[in-house]
C-alpha cells in the first residue's frame, strides 16, 4: 500500500489552536473528522499522529508538538519513522503573503519569512519538499506579521474559513492520489 504523509504546521497549546498560524493543523483536524481518524500521541515523533485509508493509499497525518521555529527535526524524524522521501510528505502551512482563501501548492521554494518552513529547510538541507500554502493574508498595513498570524481569524474570515479548510483538505487528498502536478493544476488557479 502506498503511503503519503501530511505534515500540518501549527503551534501547540490551546492559546494557538484557533489562530491563523495553525491553518495546517486545522486542515488536518478536518481530514481526521471526515475520515474518522483520531489523533494520538506517539513516542516515535514529537507530536500526535492519525491515519486513514483512501483508495489504495494510507494517509498518515502528523501534528508536531514543537513551536514553528523548531519543527524541522520533527519533520525529518517523521520521514524516517514512516520511511518516506520528502516528495511523499506534504507540508500544510499558513501563508500571510497569499490573500485569504487562496491555495498554492509547490514542489519547493523559499521559506518566505515563515519560521516553520525555514526550520524544515534547515533540517532537510534545502527547499525541495512539497508544500500546500493556505492564504491567510493580507496583513493589514502597519501591523506586525508575527502578531497577525498569532491572532484569531476576524469575523469575515471566520465565515469563509469552513470553505477554505474544506478546499485545503481536498487539495491534500488530491495531491496524495493524483500527484503534485495535477494538484497544482487544479487548486493553484482558484
Amino acid at each position: 500500500m502506498t503511503e503519503r504523509v501530511l505534515f500540518g504546521l501549527g503551534n501547540p497549546g490551546s492559546r494557538y489552536r484557533k489562530t491563523r498560524h495553525n491553518a495546517g493543523w486545522q486542515t488536518l483536524a478536518l481530514l481526521a473528522e471526515q475520515h474518522g481518524a483520531g489523533f494520538k500521541r506517539t513516542r516515535l515523533i514529537h507530536g500526535e499522529v492519525a491515519d486513514f485509508r483512501a483508495g489504495g493509499l494510507r494517509i498518515r497525518m502528523v501534528e508536531p508538538h514543537s513551536f514553528m521555529n523548531r519543527v524541522g527535526p520533527v519533520y525529518r524524524r517523521a520521514l524516517k519513522v514512516y520511511d518516506v522521501d520528502p516528495v511523499d510528505a506534504l507540508v500544510v502551512v499558513d501563508d500571510f503573503a497569499l490573500p485569504f482563501g487562496r491555495l498554492r501548492l509547490r514542489a519547493e521554494g523559499r521559506p518566505g519569512g515563515h519560521n516553520g518552513l525555514k526550520s524544515i529547510q534547515d533540517a532537510v538541507g534545502g527547499p525541495a519538499y512539497p508544500r500546500l500554502r493556505i492564504g491567510i493574508g493580507p496583513v493589514p498595513e502597519g501591523q506586525d506579521p508575527a502578531d497577525y498570524v498569532l491572532k484569531r481569524y476576524d469575523a469575515a474570515q471566520r465565515r469563509e474559513l469552513p470553505d477554505l479548510l474544506d478546499r485545503a483538505a481536498d487539495a491534500c487528498l488530491y495531491w496524495a492520489s493524483e500527484g503534485l502536478e495535477e494538484a497544482m493544476n487544479r487548486f493553484n488557479a482558484t
